[in-house]
Formats: C-alpha cells, sequence, structure tokens
C-alpha cells in the first residue's frame, strides 16, 4: 500500500523517489548500521572485560606475593655477646665475620627459646641473614636489642596458606592463634635476588638486569635506526641496492626473536666467550631486533613532514644538512619515539633470545655492571612458574606485576619526550 506522500505525488503527475522499495532498503541499511555499531560496542566490552579479569587476577595472586610468612624473635646482642664495631660491621667481610662469630647460633638460641623447639625448627636456615643485614645498616644495634621478623621455612609457609602435608597446617594454625605466625609485607622481596626458596627470594637482581639490558638496547638502537631511517628516507638514491635493503629490513621485523638468539649465540659470545648471559650481550641481541622497527617508523615519520617545510628552509638558504637536521627531524621525532616504544616494549618482553645467550644462569647476587652475569624480569618469571612450589606461583604473580610497572614506567618517560618534542604545523 503506498504512503500519502506517493499518492499525492503520483496525483500530480509527480514520479515518486521514496517508494516502499527504497524505505525498505534505508530501513536495512539503517538496521546493518545500528548491528555493526553493537557488534564494535560488544567487541570493546568483551576486551576490556578479559583484560579487567586478568589483570585483577593477577593482582589478587599478585599481592600475595610480596608477602611471606614471619615469626617474631627479639635478640638482646649486648646479652649474646655478638662482637663487633662501626668498622667491621661496615667492612665488605662484614658478613663472614658475623657468621664466624656465631650469629646463626645466636638467632637460633633466641628462636627456641621464644618460639620452643619446633617451630624454631621451621624457621628459614637463610634467616639469620636478615639479622646480619639490620646489624650492618645499624652498627650501634650490637649494643641494643630488637624484634626481627624472620621468615619462615617454606614448608611452614604452605601450611599457613592450607597446603602441605596436615602436620604442617596444624602447626602453623596453631603458631598463628598464638601470634607467633603471620604474614606480613615482604619490603626485602624488591632489594633481594633470586634463591632456591620461596620464602627468600628478591626481585632485585632480575630488574636491574633488565634496566641495564634496555640501556644497551636503546643506546645501541636508537641512533643506528633514526640515522638509518634519515639515510634511507633523505639520502639514499633509488636504485636495486636500495630496494634490496628496504625489503631486508622489512623481512627483519617480522623474523622470530629466537633468529636473534641464535645471531646473538653465534656471533656475539664467539667474539666475547666470557661475557655469557652478561646484559652486554643482552642488550646487543635485542639491540638487532628492535631496530628493524625503529627504521620503518623512523621513515613513515620522516615521509609525515610535510614538503612545504623542506622547500621553505630551502628558499631561505639553508643547507641540506641543516634541512634535514634542523626541521625534519625534530617534526619527525615524535614519531620515531612511538615506534622506538613499541621495539622496546617488546624487546622487554622477550625471552627465547636472552635463553639462547645464557641468561637464564641461577643469579643470587644483582649485576655489578654491563659485563657482570644477570638475568632479566621476563626470564625469571619463567623460571619461577617452572618450580614446583606452591610459593613460586605467587612470587611470579608479584614479579609480573613488577614487570607491568616498569613497562608503563618506561612507556610513560617515552611518552612525555614525545609530547615535549611534538610540533604542529
Amino acid at each position: 500500500m503506498n504512503s500519502p506522500a506517493a499518492l499525492a505525488a503520483e496525483s500530480a503527475g509527480v514520479r515518486p523517489t521514496r517508494t516502499p522499495a527504497f524505505e525498505q532498503r534505508l530501513a536495512r541499511r539503517y538496521r546493518a548500521e545500528r548491528n555493526f555499531r553493537l557488534m564494535g560496542l560488544s567487541a570493546v566490552v568483551l576486551s576490556v572485560a578479559v583484560l579487567v579479569f586478568l589483570l585483577g587476577n593477577m593482582f589478587i595472586n599478585g599481592l600475595a606475593g610480596f608477602q611471606r610468612a614471619e615469626m617474631p624473635v627479639t635478640i638482646n646482642f649486648a646479652e649474646a655477646g655478638v662482637e663487633g664495631d662501626a668498622i667491621s660491621l661496615t667492612a665488605p667481610s662484614a658478613l663472614q665475620t658475623l657468621e664466624m662469630g656465631g650469629l646463626p647460633d645466636v638467632v637460633a638460641f633466641y628462636a627456641e627459646d621464644q618460639l620452643g623447639e619446633t617451630a624454631a625448627a621451621q624457621l628459614s636456615p637463610d634467616a639469620w641473614r636478615d639479622v646480619a643485614a639490620a646489624l650492618m645498616a645499624d652498627p650501634a644495634l650490637i649494643t641494643g636489642t630488637r624484634t626481627f621478623q624472620l621468615a619462615a621455612s617454606s614448608d611452614l609457609a604452605s601450611g599457613l596458606g592450607g597446603e602441605g602435608p596436615p602436620e604442617m597446617q596444624a602447626l602453623a594454625k596453631q603458631l598463628a592463634s598464638e601470634g607467633k605466625l603471620a604474614k606480613n609485607w615482604d619490603w626485602g622481596f624488591m632489594s633481594r635476588s633470586d634463591a632456591t626458596s620461596p620464602q627468600a627470594v628478591g626481585i632485585w637482581g632480575a630488574l636491574k638486569g633488565s634496566i641495564l639490558t634496555m640501556i644497551i638496547t636503546l643506546v645501541l638502537a636508537f641512533p643506528v635506526g633514526v640515522l638509518s631511517a634519515l639515510y634511507l628516507e633523505e639520502y639514499a638514491p633509488k636504485n636495486r641496492w636500495t630496494d634490496v635493503i628496504e625489503v631486508s629490513i622489512n623481512n627483519l621485523a617480522a623474523v622470530p626473536s629466537i633468529i636473534f638468539g641464535l645471531l646473538g649465540l653465534a656471533v656475539f659470545l664467539t667474539v666475547f666467550p666470557n661475557m655469557r648471559s652478561a646484559p652486554l650481550i643482552g642488550g646487543m641481541t635485542l639491540a638487532l631486533m628492535t631496530m628493524p622497527v625503529i627504521v620503518i617508523s623512523g621513515r613513515n615519520a620522516i615521509k609525515a613532514v610535510p614538503p612545504s617545510i623542506r622547500d621553505g628552509a630551502l628558499a631561505v638558504g639553508a643547507s641540506p644538512v641543516q634541512v634535514v637536521f634542523h626541521h625534519v627531524l625534530p617534526l619527525a621525532l615524535p614519531g620515531m619515539l612511538t615506534g622506538t616504544i613499541i621495539g622496546m616494549a617488546r624487546a622487554l618482553g622477550e625471552t627465547a633470545p636472552l635463553l639462547m645467550i645464557g641468561m637464564r644462569a641461577f643469579v643470587a647476587t644483582p649485576p655489578e655492571g654491563f659485563t657482570s652475569p644477570a638475568t632479566v624480569l621476563p626470564v625469571q618469571i619463567f623460571l619461577w612458574s617452572d618450580e614446583i612450589n606452591r610459593g613460586f606461583v605467587e612470587r611470579t604473580s608479584a614479579a609480573i606485576i613488577v614487570l607491568l610497572a616498569f613497562l608503563l614506567l618506561m612507556n610513560g618517560l617515552a611518552i612525555y619526550l614525545r609530547n615535549k618534542f611534538e610540533k604542529n604545523w
């Protein structure tokens, strides 16, 4: 049935434009648009929900990883007769001096006296090291008294979490009811390195290794990538060789990361055989992987600079080099920093190439420099996730939170620099 508008048009001798068929097609188009918008909104909501679930689950497990089971022990150093002074306790050999002076036995005596023989036996074997660290940080404590929260054994910590043998769960429950066992915030997690017990591990060794490795990666990849992009876009002649170079760079950006690990193993460790697992080797390997991304993004950023900028600079007498470094590069730098952010973020999360060059070693002390043995956060997470002890699961989640925070901090710094150098034309 025709609409009133169509009947009026027909009576006037004018052919109607909004026929019923047209109205149906228009309704279908509107319906398709609504469905498309609904599907897009559903995809965004689903993505956000998955992200919130992932981060929420990670933070719930990770917060427990920043805690450890501890038992309070009060030590009277003057009464115990622990010897030492400001000079000996601040010397490099202070830890060995305290160990030979009987500090482990002193800690064991006070723990058994206050906690009981059964509970004292469940102290971590390295609990005395926390006492030694306090003495080295404050030598005046050698004549005083302090209560220390000492780490329990991994078995007792598992019992406190409702896991492990029934007798250990019963002991943990009894000690917790007596106020002799509790989970406290573990500030030392950010200052210790790897260990064999989840109660004694820390993330600082891997974090410092990641920082040193990223410094080497940035120092090598960024200037070489930017200069390569400038040469290819502004100076290189358009011939067969430059076409081969461009194709090679594009292919390198898509090469699996383990290939770069094999390259580092075959080249860098052959040249520097005594630097296996060093941040210097890891940084050079990751720089090879990051450089193609920086070159590609840098060329795209240079292409985005309007030709009028170049023409105007040349018109007022600037040389070609001045045009590039005084005008083109400052305007293209924000885009280059975006590519650098992407490349560095990828390098920070890589594990396979670093495993190939030996950065999966057990490193119990933080690296002292770029050539010292080290590991990195992704590899440390991989190693902890392979442990059987339940305590390492929580520590792994905590390490992932540290990795995400480090990544956000690095990206935030890069975004700040990009916005600072960004210019409008």
